[in-house]
């Protein structure tokens, strides 16, 4: 996976999960993280990270589920 990947893949579907990233390219969500946040400081890519999970109140989200990252062009 490269940098060029991720941006292949997050320009096509515009947002995504940090989870749904990592599934696709058979990845863990922290070696993704670095290339995500190379994108960000480019200005290509937007976190948006949420704190508050699926609204069930168990506190049991995983924060790849709930962090999603939306492509800028």
């Amino acid at each position: 996976m490269t940098p060029i990947a991720i941006k292949q893949y997050l320009s096509g579907r515009k947002l995504a999960t940090l989870k749904d990233i990592a599934v696709h390219f058979r990845m863990d969500t922290d070696t993704v993280k670095p290339m995500l946040d190379l994108w960000a400081r480019k200005g290509r890519v937007k976190k948006h990270a949420s704190n508050l999970g699926c609204q069930k109140g168990c506190c049991k989200c995983d924060p790849a589920t709930i962090t999603t990252y939306e492509w800028i062009e």
